[in-house]
């Protein structure tokens, strides 16, 4: 299995765009998806996966991977499930990444079973559902080993909360240890250790951070902090992040981040009167050629 670090440069050096649609399948939704169906969970969970396909078919041209919102589909139980089966299924089609953004964080066989069921072998499959999941590791680093040994048999990668892209994030992630280093340095010097093993021929680590753009010196900060990490970098668009003050992450490489576009791309139909699928795929267009002009 190529490392997870090796399989993001290739895919972005293919695509030529480090842009990463968020796949949050949100109402209202156009009419067409659900034309036909029950008012029922069955029902929405059918628009639901209708509606995220249709997003990755027109997104999948412009962008190197796609992030599922897994509450979203869990919302809907087991018919929820189902869909994201099937919105990954589509992702791999195209040839995409698929990054779950589940911010599971737990310890011992609990955590296991989470790093099993997104990244690992589900009873009955034969290859993972993603490439990588999105790990919270606020309750300390054996959190996040069980999901590195799972990452590691079957080439996967891990993206952990370091500075988060929320309102609220510097109550807890910038209060300063004794030391004077901030809560999010810490962790963020666990994740460049994690990563420093797990670097292919790339150089790109198969551990990465999750890491705001709404706070552009932090950015900055975690590009010194883990100089070989892809920076997941939510927060464009609706939240108020701005593409232009993610440089720093493609410093070192064309692969070093993902810029997350999430509503400002799937939501752009709603602002027209044209064919949804047409708005989607010109917004996640503009965003890529963005994105294309922050690389080194």
């Amino acid at each position: 299995m190529i490392p997870f670090g090796d399989r993001l440069a290739a895919r972005v050096a293919d695509c030529g765009s480090a842009l990463c649609v968020g796949i949050d399948p949100r109402g209202p939704f156009p009419d067409e998806v659900l034309r036909g169906l029950a008012d029922s969970r069955s029902g929405r969970a059918r628009a639901v996966e209708r509606y995220a396909v249709g997003l990755v078919e027109a997104a999948a041209p412009f962008c190197c991977a796609v992030k599922p919102q897994v509450a979203l589909f869990e919302l809907l139980g087991g018919h929820g499930l189902h869909a994201l089966d099937r919105v990954c299924e589509a992702a791999r089609e195209h040839g995409l990444l698929i990054i779950a953004d589940a911010k599971r964080g737990d310890i011992a066989s609990t955590a296991a079973a989470y790093a099993e069921a997104w990244i690992g072998l589900r009873p009955g499959e034969t290859a993972p559902l993603a490439d990588a999941v999105t790990v919270n590791a606020y309750m300390g680093p054996d959190t996040v080993e069980p999901f590195l040994e799972v990452a590691d048999r079957h080439g996967a990668g891990l993206f952990v909360l370091a500075r988060t892209s929320n309102p609220g994030a510097a109550e807890l992630e910038e209060r300063r240890l004794e030391d004077g280093t901030q809560v999010w340095e810490a962790v963020a010097g666990w994740i460049a250790a994690w990563g420093r093993t797990r670097t292919g021929a790339s150089g790109v680590a198969g551990v990465g951070a999750v890491v705001g753009a709404t706070a552009p010196a932090a950015v900055r900060a975690a590009r010194d902090l883990m100089p070989d990490a892809p920076l997941l970098l939510p927060g464009v668009g609706a939240q108020g992040g701005r593409i232009e003050d993610l440089a720093p992450a493609f410093e070192r490489h064309p692969a070093g981040g993902l810029v997350v576009a999430a509503r400002s791309v799937i939501e752009a139909w709603r602002d027209t009167d044209g064919d949804w699928r047409s708005a989607v795929a010109e917004a996640a267009r503009r965003h890529a050629d963005d994105v294309r002009r922050l690389g080194p």
